[in-house]
């Protein structure tokens, strides 16, 4: 059974920084990536990477956040810095096999930065 599990969200302050982690299990994804969800907001991209290491960014977090994975763990991690209210979201964890699906999905986790 292919499962993301998503952890490391909760509450900070403005300028702090948070890791989240999402474990997979079940399966090798070669495309891994973070999206976060804003109440009353589409779901939208924060990062993605692929197994060679190569990553992309939406403009809103580069300079601020750093996508990585540990392949040995099947895991990937969000390092979030400067965190801002705006960053505020339910964080979902998605691996993919290739950029033309949508792939499978964690559960989230709640990101809260308080100004």
């Amino acid at each position: 059974q292919v499962q993301l599990v998503e952890s490391g969200g909760g509450l900070v302050q403005a300028g702090g920084s948070l890791r989240l982690s999402c474990a997979a299990s079940g399966t090798i994804f070669r495309i891994m990536g973070w999206y976060r969800q804003a109440p009353g907001k589409q779901r939208e991209l924060v990062a993605t990477i692929a197994p060679i290491g190569s990553t992309t960014y939406a403009d809103s977090v580069k300079g601020r956040f750093t996508i990585s994975r540990d392949n040995t763990k099947n895991t990937v991690y969000l390092l979030m810095n400067s965190l801002e209210p705006e960053d505020t979201a339910v964080y979902y964890c998605n691996g993919k096999f290739g950029s033309w699906e949508s792939g499978y999905w964690g559960r989230g986790t709640q990101v809260t930065v308080s100004s």
